[in-house]
């Protein structure tokens, strides 16, 4: 529930796909790229390419649509996963913003103080969590058997934003959603 890289200073309301696309293209950002067999969870906003796992479309997602009826089909199993992994995402966001009321609603502070705010929470936060620090917000928002791992880029430094990389994104899916739904099965 450690976050890897904040990139504050879009002043209104920009899609986080859009945003992703400036970062990856500005070399002075630090975005770190994951590593060529490594890859970040995204949700269904963003695209499927070559680091970026996004969840099968038009396919149950929600965890709360499993609760009625368990997964069936390969892509629903996948997408189950995916949404599992990607609640850790949802949490650590719900522990920043139980943390840092301010985050909900920015007071009328000049621009860069309040892009420096950001910052700040999204750095204490970390520290809490790196240093292990007894926190309540963290226990409440976390599962008992969560294992925090120490992420780090070093993959290509752009991503492949055309077919080559989202063939090989949509591959990569499906032999994983294949051996899910093979496990599963057994």
């Amino acid at each position: 529930m450690i976050f890897t890289f904040v990139w504050a200073g879009w002043e209104g309301i920009a899609h986080d796909s859009r945003v992703l696309k400036e970062v990856a293209s500005n070399p002075t950002s630090g975005f770190p790229f994951p590593p060529p067999d490594k890859y970040y969870l995204c949700d269904a906003a963003y695209t499927n390419t070559r680091g970026f796992l996004t969840p099968y479309r038009n396919t149950r997602y929600w965890l709360a649509d499993f609760r009625r009826r368990r997964p069936i089909s390969k892509e629903e199993r996948f997408n189950h996963a995916h949404a599992q992994l990607r609640n850790v995402i949802e949490r650590a966001y719900g522990v920043l913003k139980a943390r840092f009321p301010i985050l909900k609603q920015m007071a009328p502070y000049p621009f860069p103080v309040q892009r420096d705010v950001v910052i700040a929470c999204f750095a204490v936060h970390n520290f809490i969590r790196k240093y292990n620090i007894q926190d309540e917000l963290f226990m409440g928002f976390e599962e008992m058997n969560m294992v925090t791992h120490n992420v780090q880029g070093g993959g290509s430094e752009s991503i492949e934003w055309g077919l080559e990389g989202t063939e090989y994104m949509t591959t990569l899916r499906n032999q994983i959603a294949n051996q899910l739904f093979s496990t599963a099965s057994n």
